[in-house]
């Protein structure tokens, strides 16, 4: 039914908003509907919108007014670009060196910290040893180190700050019990040092936080922007049917919908020895061949949609975060529309921010933390925008590169965070950022099956850059 509708407005030289269409689509006679609406809209406009649907339900609509002249649309991509210090390409210096790695969790430490005394309602921090000294309430910044539960109850917290350390004892009567914590975040404190020993009682537990209050501000910006996770070229479970469905969705409404930029966050090709017995499910079992194929495939998207690319932990770049872009000997193949960068990164597209990250560190976060599940990975990206930092725990299964500067500290709030890696699919709202997991290509591989893994695939979440409006378009039905 859609592509009969979309032909018959075609026929005219006319176009369906994606919300127009919503409504078209929902009528009990789709076909016979909207070849009565064109007979009064004809005229009216190029470009048929939501609006113009309801005037017609509601018989406001007048009979062929002035047509207004065809304009073509000028596709100005001069509006994306990558911000500047977000991405390691080009500039990673770490040796592996004690020196860096005091470097890396300095970094983290203070630009957290900056973030916590910057909320209204905490304010300047003393160093944990001074307000060990002073006996008195007192506010400190420390890195969790250890985190325990006593026999009793409580939980105990050992924080470190950069002249000192002590034991917080957050007690299960008071209002922070229950929290979730992780080691190797920044969190702020305000209580009062016990008389015994080297023991904070604590009251209050601040994070850097988004900004409470905060909400997505309209802009007159037309456009859209789709992603597209974990496409995994070169795997025999590669869903190729799906994929040339939503290409040729592509193809006939991207322009018209203003559809104009695409970040694919990572494991774009399946990949060499990933995990164990990967090779008998590889269809393309070349590294260098799996990015010709996807050179291919991106060839296939209309030339006014620009691209950006980052790497995966399948993909040929080095395993440790933040990642570089992939080199030239794997992009050869690829059109000048594709701009490579690093993971994680901040993109800039007409004025919003989009904070693109794999997601290795879910990885980490479903193992570290009881509550936190692979089928509902938004709220792990919840928890990641709550302290500022995508990755904090070092020493698991994500391997983190001791660079000057710590890539995945969320130095700058987002309107978008988008994330793959779990081969789900998700979308939230949280304080003004549309939090967005988006999908995969890929079906369910044997090995995910042994790990009772189930994949949510083959869906292409859009989210409009002026509104904010989010769809998740699932091409597997």
């Amino acid at each position: 039914m859609r592509s009969e509708v979309l032909s018959a407005a075609a026929r005219k030289n006319l176009f369906f908003s994606p919300e127009a269409l919503e409504i078209v689509l929902s009528n009990p006679d789709p076909v016979t509907f909207t070849n009565t609406i064109l007979s009064v809209l004809s005229e009216s406009s190029v470009f048929i919108e939501k609006k113009d649907v309801m005037n017609f339900l509601a018989g406001d609509t007048a009979a062929a007014p002035e047509r207004k002249p065809f304009v073509p649309k000028n596709k100005n991509h001069s509006g994306i670009s990558i911000v500047s210090g977000t991405d390691i390409t080009g500039d990673s210096t770490c040796e592996g060196k004690i020196t860096d790695f005091t470097a890396y969790f300095k970094s983290r430490f203070f630009a957290l910290k900056k973030m916590i005394e910057k909320r209204r309602d905490f304010g300047a921090s003393i160093p944990i040893s001074k307000a060990m000294s002073l006996g008195r309430e007192a506010r400190i910044i420390g890195m969790i180190y250890e985190k325990k539960e006593t026999k009793n109850g409580h939980t105990t917290l050992t924080i470190e700050d950069e002249c000192g350390s002590c034991t917080v004892l957050i007690s299960k009567d008071t209002a922070c019990d229950g929290e979730l914590f992780v080691n190797d975040e920044v969190i702020g404190v305000s209580g009062k040092p016990s008389s015994r020993g080297n023991l904070f009682v604590a009251e209050k537990i601040f994070r850097p936080d988004i900004p409470a209050g905060r909400a997505w501000t309209p802009s007159d910006s037309v456009s859209s922007v789709a992603f597209l996770s974990d496409i995994h070229v070169g795997s025999s479970t590669f869903m190729d049917k799906e994929w040339e469905k939503m290409m040729t969705w592509l193809k006939a409404n991207s322009y018209d919908m203003d559809l104009d930029y695409l970040i694919l966050p990572g494991d774009v090709v399946d990949g060499i020895g990933i995990y164990p017995g990967q090779e008998e499910e590889l269809n393309i079992a070349d590294i260098y061949k799996q990015y010709e194929k996807l050179g291919e495939y991106l060839k296939d998207i209309p030339d006014h949609i620009k691209i950006v690319l980052q790497p995966g932990d399948h993909d040929a770049v080095r395993l440790a975060e933040p990642q570089p872009a992939l080199g030239k000997i794997f992009t050869k193949s690829f059109d000048s529309n594709i701009i490579l960068a690093g993971n994680p990164v901040n993109i800039e597209i007409e004025e919003r921010i989009i904070l693109s990250y794999h997601g290795k560190s879910i990885d980490d976060w479903v193992s570290s933390v009881q509550k936190l599940t692979y089928e509902d990975p938004i709220n792990v990206m919840k928890e990641m925008l709550i302290r500022r930092h995508l990755s904090p725990m070092y020493g698991g299964k994500t391997a983190l590169a001791p660079e000057k500067k710590d890539y995945l500290v969320v130095e700058r709030v987002p309107d978008i965070f988008v994330s793959g890696h779990v081969h789900g699919a998700g979308k939230m709202d949280f304080r003004g950022i549309k939090v967005i997991n988006a999908s995969a290509w890929q079906d369910q591989t044997e090995y995910q099956k042994a790990h009772n893994f189930n994949p949510n695939p083959a869906i292409m979440p859009v989210v409009h850059l002026g509104t904010g409006a989010a769809r998740m378009m699932d091409f597997t039905k």
